[in-house]
This record gives C-alpha cells, sequence and structure tokens, in this order.
C-alpha cells in the first residue's frame, strides 16, 4: 500500500497514472477507496521515489527489471534514462569476441510470401538459372511442410566449417543454407575478409543437410578437391568447386531413405540413415555405392575409417580408401569390429587414434554408449589387429541412452537422453597409450539443458548439435542453446561444465544454428591455431563469427576496471534533462555517408 498525491503520478503526460485517474482506464478500488494496481509494489518503490524526487535509487532491483516496469507505466524520462544505461553495456558491434559478420549473399534475392500473394520470378534470385529439379525425369520431392521456416524466408539450418590454408595464410570455407533451397559458398582470409565463391542454383526442395570438403589442396582430384554436398529426404547433390569461384555439378543420387547424416571422409561422401542404408562416393573411381546394413545409430570417423554403431550391439567399419568393393558380390566391404557383451544397441560412438608408436601402426581407443546407458572403452594393439579389439573399461553410470560420448587425450565424456545429463572421466596414458594405472578417474557431473525440437533420428538436431567441439589433444567444449527462440548461447568446457563466455547475437535475433570449428595452424608464430565459434541467424540468414580462442585466454581472468559504475553513470545522467539534450543512437547508428542527392531547402 502507497500514499502519494495526484500531482506526483500525472506530472508525466500521457503516462499510466494520467489515464487512471483521469478515468480512461477503470479502476479496481477496496472498501477504503485505494486504487489496485497488479504489478511487483518492489520494483514500483523506486519507480514512485522518482516520481516524487525525479531521482534514481534501484534500491537493489536490476535495471532490466525497472526499464520493464518504467515502460509499462509510461514513465518517459525514466525510460530514456535506463535505456541510456542498458545502451552502454550492449552494441551492434558484440563484445572482445565478436570476430565478423557475413551478411546473407544477395539481400535482393530474399522473397517472403504474404499471404496468397507470391514474389515476382525476377525478385527470387538475382541470377536467372531455373529451379534445379531432381533426378531426369523425376521431380525433385516436396518437403516444404518439414522446412521451419516460411518459403522464401532465410533460414540457416545446418552449418560445417572445414578449413584449408590459401596462399599460406589460414582460411576458412564455409557452406551453409540461409535459404532453404539456395546453398551458398563463402571463403575467408585474414587479408580481404569475407568473399562468396560460390553459389548453386535455386533448388525446387528444402535442403535438409550441408557437406562441405575443403581441407585439400593441390590433391590427385585437381578441380575435384574441393566439393559441397547437399541433402533433402533422400536426393544428394554434389558440386566440385573452382579455384575462380564457379562450380560444377558432379551428380545427383540417391539413396532411397532420408539421409540423416551427410559428411567427408578425406574425398569420400558418406551418406547414412538410421534404416541400415550407407551410400559412399568414391572420388577415384567415381562411383556410387549404397549398402543396405543393419539399423544404425551413431558413427564416427578416424582415418579413412568410418565406424557405425549399430542396433544389433555390433561395431563395423569400412576403409573408404581403398577401393570399397568386393569383386564377387559388388557390395561395399563392410566389415565387424567388434560386438557387446549384452548386444545392447550402439547409441555412440568415438574413435581415438594414439600418436603412431611403432611401425606396425596406431594403437586404436574406440569408446562407445549403449542404448542401457553403459559405456565401455574397447582397445586394439596395433601387433594384435587380428584378434579384435579388447575390452578395457566398463561404467554403469547412466540410467538412460548414451546420445553423445568423446574419447580425447586427456578426457572421457558421455551424455545421456536425460536433458543432456554429461558425465565426464580424466583419462591416464602411458606414453600416449590409454592406461589403468591409476584408470580413469571421474570428473564431473552436469546437464546441458536444451529445449532444442528433436530433428532426425537419435535426437540429432541440424545445426544445434550440443558437442563437444574441439580438437581431442585439446579443451573441448560444449555449446548450451537452452530455448528454441534464444538469441544466445553459452560456451562451457566439457570436461567440467564450467562456464567460458556467453555468446549473444549482436543484431537480438534469435540464433538458429552454431558450429564451433579449429583452424589447422596459425598464421602468428608462437600462437595457438585459432578457434571460433559460428552462429547462423533466423531472421536475416547472416552469420556471426566469434574467437573462441581469447575466450579461453581470458577464463578465470578478472576483468580489468574501467568506465563509470552503474550507480556513477545515473548519478552523471541526473545532471541533464535527457529530453533537451543529444542522445546517443541506439545501435547500430545509420550511416555517415553523405547522401547522394542534395537536401531540399
Amino acid at each position: 500500500r502507497f500514499s502519494t498525491s495526484r500531482q506526483t503520478l500525472t506530472w508525466i503526460s500521457d503516462s499510466f497514472f494520467s489515464s487512471l485517474l483521469s478515468g480512461r482506464i477503470s479502476t479496481l478500488k477496496d472498501e477504503t477507496g485505494a486504487i489496485f494496481i497488479d504489478r511487483d509494489p518492489t520494483v514500483f518503490a523506486p519507480i514512485l521515489n522518482f516520481l516524487r524526487t525525479k531521482e534514481l535509487d534501484p534500491r537493489g532491483v536490476s535495471i532490466s527489471l525497472l526499464l520493464h516496469e518504467a515502460e509499462f507505466y509510461g514513465i518517459t524520462p525514466l525510460v530514456r534514462r535506463l535505456q541510456l544505461r542498458e545502451e552502454l553495456d550492449r552494441s551492434s558491434c558484440g563484445s572482445v569476441l565478436f570476430n565478423g559478420y557475413l551478411p546473407p549473399p544477395g539481400r535482393a534475392e530474399l522473397c517472403v510470401e504474404r499471404g496468397n500473394s507470391m514474389c515476382q520470378p525476377n525478385r527470387v534470385m538475382a541470377h536467372q538459372e531455373p529451379p534445379r529439379k531432381g533426378l531426369a525425369g523425376v521431380a525433385g520431392p516436396s518437403h516444404s511442410s518439414s522446412a521451419t521456416g516460411k518459403r522464401g524466408t532465410r533460414v540457416l539450418r545446418s552449418l560445417y566449417l572445414p578449413v584449408c590454408p590459401w596462399s599460406c595464410v589460414p582460411a576458412v570455407w564455409c557452406s551453409f543454407s540461409p535459404q532453404p533451397r539456395f546453398p551458398p559458398c563463402s571463403r575467408m582470409k585474414e587479408t580481404s575478409g569475407w568473399q562468396q565463391v560460390f553459389s548453386s542454383p535455386r533448388l525446387d526442395w528444402v535442403i535438409e543437410r550441408v557437406a562441405l570438403n575443403a581441407k585439400v589442396l593441390g590433391g590427385s582430384l585437381g578441380d575435384h578437391d574441393k566439393m559441397v554436398a547437399v541433402a533433402s529426404c533422400s536426393e544428394i547433390i554434389l558440386w566440385a568447386l573452382q579455384a575462380d569461384g564457379n562450380g560444377s555439378e558432379i551428380g545427383v543420387f540417391v539413396l532411397g531413405v532420408p539421409v540423416e547424416a551427410l559428411f567427408f571422409v578425406g574425398n569420400q561422401l558418406i551418406a547414412t540413415s538410421h534404416t541400415g542404408k550407407i551410400g559412399v562416393w568414391n572420388a577415384v573411381t567415381k562411383h556410387w555405392q549404397i549398402q543396405d546394413v543393419v539399423p544404425i545409430n551413431s558413427y564416427d570417423a578416424a582415418g579413412t575409417f568410418l565406424l557405425l554403431g549399430c542396433n544389433n550391439g555390433s561395431i563395423y567399419y569400412v576403409d573408404v580408401q581403398k577401393f570399397p568393393l568386393r569383386m564377387k558380390d559388388n557390395d561395399l566391404l563392410v566389415t565387424e569390429l567388434y560386438r557387446d557383451p549384452s548386444e545392447d544397441a550402439v547409441t555412440a560412438l568415438s574413435v581415438y587414434l594414439t600418436p603412431k608408436s611403432s611401425d606396425s601402426g596406431n594403437w586404436i581407443e574406440i569408446a562407445y554408449g549403449t542404448s542401457s546407458g553403459v559405456v565401455r572403452v574397447i582397445v586394439q594393439h596395433p601387433e594384435t589387429v587380428g584378434s579384435g579389439p579388447q575390452l578395457f573399461q566398463t561404467f554403469t553410470v547412466h540410467r538412460s541412452p548414451v546420445t553423445k560420448i568423446m574419447l580425447s587425450e586427456k578426457h572421457l565424456i558421455s551424455v545421456c537422453a536425460d536433458n543432456n545429463h554429461v558425465r565426464t572421466w580424466t583419462v591416464t596414458r602411458f606414453r600416449g597409450m590409454i592406461s589403468t594405472q591409476p584408470g580413469s578417474t571421474p570428473l564431473a557431473s552436469f546437464k546441458i539443458l536444451s529445449l532444442e525440437d528433436i530433428d532426425g533420428h537419435a535426437g540429432c538436431s541440424a545445426g544445434t548439435d550440443i558437442g563437444p567441439f574441439g580438437e581431442r589433444d585439446d579443451q573441448q567444449v560444449f555449446i548450451q542453446k537452452v530455448v528454441p527462440d534464444a538469441c544466445q548461447v553459452f560456451v562451457r568446457l566439457s570436461s567440467t561444465g564450467k562456464r567460458i563466455c556467453e555468446v549473444r547475437s549482436v543484431d537480438g535475433t534469435a540464433i538458429t544454428a552454431f558450429m564451433v570449428h579449429e583452424c589447422e595452424g596459425s598464421s602468428r608464430i608462437g600462437s595457438p591455431p585459432p578457434r571460433y565459434l559460428f552462429t547462423g541467424r533466423h531472421a536475416n540468414g547472416s552469420i556471426q563469427m566469434w574467437d573462441l580462442t581469447t575466450a579461453m585466454e581470458m577464463l578465470g581472468k578478472p576483468p580489468e576496471a574501467g568506465g563509470l559504475t552503474e550507480e556513477e553513470l545515473l548519478q552523471q545522467l541526473e545532471q541533464c534533462d535527457l529530453a533537451l539534450t543529444r542522445t546517443p543512437d541506439m545501435s547500430p547508428a545509420g550511416s555517415f555517408a553523405h547522401s547522394s542527392t542534395p537536401r531540399a531547402s
């Protein structure tokens, strides 16, 4: 219950209280005649004090909460003051971690359907290629109902970012689908920034998966060393990227079932489906081969080997570098490597190749999780290849199916279906090989809560995979986006769950896809390879780039003091009337470029 005067409440015209006391807003009164207002009294106290004294004392209330209430009550002078306070902490140029902004290619190509009216054809695309159909004589499948956005709206659905050197300078090749039917590729060099190097014809179906291979330079394939592939339902289109920025179509392939994973192992394109089909395009033979195996739940690649975790409890492998066919029956050479002792479905898989310790090869270590929540580690000596992998460790710490697993140089990380519950262990090694003395010791237990819609099999969401990301000989990270329409993500250490940083989109729009990639080598002597987080925008199809290397270096360091404190800033603002003073432009500021046309007199 507050007592004040009519003059105190109404000295600001067109406010909530002016309308309330003039009768324009209906009121509810108690038996004493007091007006009931259904708002928080704790936040109202500093607002009433401002109406009395024109000075602001937050009294421990957060500025954002005060701003929300001041906007509700229509206290314009207070709103301006609080907005300025918030604006000084937020910039469209981002924080110190913000590294770049990649706008969507060809803004004029954006076409938005309004009601039943359609945009004109010449506004759909800047170039005039006709829409790309499916296989010859077969219309491309229609899957507009599965798109996350309306037709013509640029939606970044998936992101894959390999890295290659270019003119002795690290460069990033980026393939993405800011419009469900229009995949461009871009390249970034430190000397010149981002450049678009390829854009396909407009496709007549929604792009659901995209994969890029740009690591190989000067290989045996010549113009086919760099490739990009896209998939929708069961159809796959593969292009070769040329040095001059053009692209040539290699072919259109059909898996026969919806493609749920699309990736490269070396120069070989792999497509898999949980139904038990695997497709391999061999870059040397130019041959597309489909093989039926048992239902697939997980996969990983190590060197030239593709490993499949299957529903029958077996782990199979395919050497995609060698000629992948049996001469007698024309099938892919799929070989069973190991079978789970309990024959539980292998729902997560991670392969770690130790540094080569002998002339006979690497020590192969495989961690996998099962549908019953069991985590196992199996190993294989180079000298005992014929006997197969041996069971090394078993952990029964999950009560839900394991959805992700990662075995790295220093840690074993597993994630189960219980709201992304994470368990981690510290791995002990001797001469690079996993050791039982003292063995893997428990490190941490935490959750990476994410309410993202499930897309695909085994909870895999296109473009919003939580990780862990990073090279296996370094600290890896999880990316956490709690709610689907969030404009910020949290970067956390995969080993302990500790927060490294918070990344918020500089334009305030929702993040719909993200990806972490570590460059191979650095252009600066003595510096670690740069690691970047790429986030995709829902509203306009742009990509923002964030420097995770700097974030890791700043981890644990106290922020340096500078500038005004919140109280000092508010005290300074009390000395002027913001209605009569030039207020800084809200981010982003308008261009300073002069108009090309003379101003009217």
